[in-house]
């Protein structure tokens, strides 16, 4: 195995991994065009809206940890037959969902301020951020809703159209941006406002289909007597393998958030930089999760290419110029450890069984060792704010050591069969 290639293996893990990597991309690239489109009016409004973004990007590992549960024993009682299992755990997950969304949405209401000073202390930034939240925040249901619609479309089937949902969405949102954001076709310029409306309407737009597509005989369908009675075993099946994805998910997010937190508060034009940065870093990092380890390698050339139209993509100062430039280049060689990384961690890992170790792992090399390095380099230290950003680029570097030892010992290989309750 170890110098042969199978066609065939190859074929398959192509169909399984790119509608995920795609799928990844579109929620990423909703949010990349929002900072993006407002970069071009003003280096404040791309600043406010990508750090009110970082809340979108835990609700978005949030809703990934749910699908991957959802995924992981949907797709076993499909490839069964039994559509009743799949539209049961369909239904617990969906009121899990709900209920997690609901807090980010109501939350996003009512103290969106009190959010966006996690990340800043410029009343501009604040102040234009909370505006964003309190537009968008409905949109966290929305989204929710709509991946797990998406999630069972993809695994009863259907891969497909859930792509086309999802890119359809995405086009919808890109134009509807253009449209409310520079007021174009008669109607008012809307800016920050204008960008959380366009995601909503899309959103809206994306569930409305998801739930036609259900409607047919045959189809997967969220039944109400199912919301109203769980499947005890299916429950304690899913948060058995789900929960390690979880706390994983909190802790990357939270962390890798952390370093949002700390180049905030090194100016505006360390945030704006930054702004742009984050927005390539998780594009790119969409298809390195998906395409592997060749994948990181071609996602940093390609990012070096396109240094200079990213470059010219935004209104930026020349000291936020400065910043961005050094910036692309240390997100060049994050997208290899970023790739190794995903794919062992998320990928064979979590296929094998341990959903645990990339828990621990977080835990330590982003709690213990990145984020108080991060911190100290920026507020005893006070080094540069590239040096700063180089500094916190380190963290998948830090975790390759114990992820090869890991891999190497084979402890990742568990039964994930689960069972259902007969009544």
């Amino acid at each position: 195995m170890k110098n042969k290639k199978d066609p065939a293996f190859t074929r398959k893990l192509i169909s399984l991994v790119m509608p995920i990597a795609f799928q990844q991309f579109m929620l990423a690239l909703v949010s990349a065009s929002d900072a993006l489109m407002l970069g071009v009016i003003s280096q404040d409004s791309l600043s406010a809206v990508s750090l009110a973004g970082q809340i979108t990007f835990i609700h978005n590992l949030l809703l990934e940890a749910m699908t991957i549960g959802l995924s992981l024993i949907a797709a076993q009682y499909w490839g069964k037959g039994d559509i009743p299992a799949v539209e049961r755990i369909f239904a617990f997950v969906m009121k899990v969902t709900t209920a997690i969304t609901l807090i980010f949405t109501l939350s996003a209401l009512l103290i969106p301020g009190m959010l966006m000073r996690i990340f800043t202390n410029d009343p501009v930034l604040i102040r234009g951020g909370s505006l964003y939240l309190r537009v968008i925040a409905v949109s966290y249901l929305l989204t929710g809703i709509s991946q797990m619609y998406l999630c069972i479309l993809k695994n009863s089937g259907r891969a497909a159209k859930s792509s086309m949902i999802s890119a359809t969405s995405v086009v919808v949102n890109i134009f509807i941006n253009a449209v409310l954001i520079y007021g174009l076709f008669g109607m008012p310029r809307m800016e920050i406002a204008g960008a959380a409306l366009a995601t909503v309407t899309a959103r809206i737009i994306e569930v409305t289909w998801c739930v036609l597509e259900t409607v047919g005989k045959d189809q997967v369908k969220l039944r109400a007597k199912y919301l109203r009675r769980d499947d005890p075993v299916l429950r304690r099946d899913f948060w058995k393998y789900t929960t390690p994805v979880i706390c994983n998910e909190i802790v990357w997010g939270t962390g890798f958030s952390m370093y949002s937190v700390i180049m905030g508060h090194l100016g505006s034009d360390a945030v704006a930089a930054n702004s742009i940065a984050s927005i390539v870093k998780n594009l790119a990092g969409c298809f390195c999760m998906g395409l592997g380890n060749g994948g990181g390698i071609m996602s940093g050339l390609v990012l070096l290419a396109f240094s200079p139209l990213i470059l010219r993509a935004a209104n930026l100062s020349v000291t936020a110029e400065g910043y961005l430039k050094g910036m692309l280049l240390i997100c060049a060689y994050y997208m290899i450890g970023r790739s190794v990384n995903g794919v062992t961690i998320s990928g064979i890992f979590c296929a094998g069984g341990d959903s645990k170790f990339g828990l621990y792992c977080d835990c330590i090399s982003m709690w213990c060792i990145m984020v108080p390095l991060g911190l100290i380099a920026a507020f005893v230290l006070k080094l540069p704010v590239l040096a700063v950003y180089f500094i916190i680029s380190l963290d998948e570097f830090v975790k390759i050591p114990a992820v090869y030892l890991n891999y190497k010992k084979y402890r990742w290989v568990k039964d994930l069969t689960v069972k259902t309750d007969p009544t």
